[in-house]
């Protein structure tokens, strides 16, 4: 049977993620930027090693969000930031992969050549809100069912 949106999203929930994500957006856009800054002229497509690295700083932010405000569960640290990393880090390996397409599609518009790796890294930044709120709710920090009483006869 389908729940609603409101039953499978208990009060508050979702207004801590977007806070959640808010900071981490903030965060995780920074960690590129600064990265792509700070490695450009240094390593060659700089912006790749950046997203890669802001990626891992990025999660790892995000678990501990998402775990002590957003979702509040009292489960295993490791095997949930595992599985944090795991709904992240299979969108950030499709961000990884896009990251090229979007900066020669960037400077192909004429955008100029310095800006596009930063405006590549924030379009794609907006695309990961959705899948990785539930991928989260229901595999990271998904609280185990409680088993059903067995039937009296």
């Amino acid at each position: 049977m389908k729940q609603s949106l409101r039953a499978q999203v208990p009060g508050g929930q979702l207004v801590r993620y977007l806070i959640v994500g808010a900071c981490n957006t903030v965060f995780g856009y920074g960690a590129f930027a600064a990265l792509t800054y700070l490695l450009t002229g240094l390593i060659p497509a700089a912006y790749i090693a950046a997203g890669a690295i802001g990626s891992v700083a990025s999660i790892t932010f995000a678990f501990f969000g998402y775990k002590l405000f957003v979702f509040r569960t009292k489960g295993n640290y490791l095997r949930e930031y595992l599985r944090c990393f795991l709904v992240y880090g299979t969108g950030a390996l499709v961000n990884l992969a896009l990251l090229p397409v979007l900066v020669t599609g960037f400077r192909y518009l004429a955008v100029r050549q310095a800006l596009a790796p930063y405006l590549a890294g924030a379009t794609l930044t907006c695309g990961t809100v959705i899948f990785s709120f539930f991928g989260h709710k229901h595999f990271s920090f998904r609280v185990p069912a409680a088993p059903a009483a067995p039937l009296k006869s």
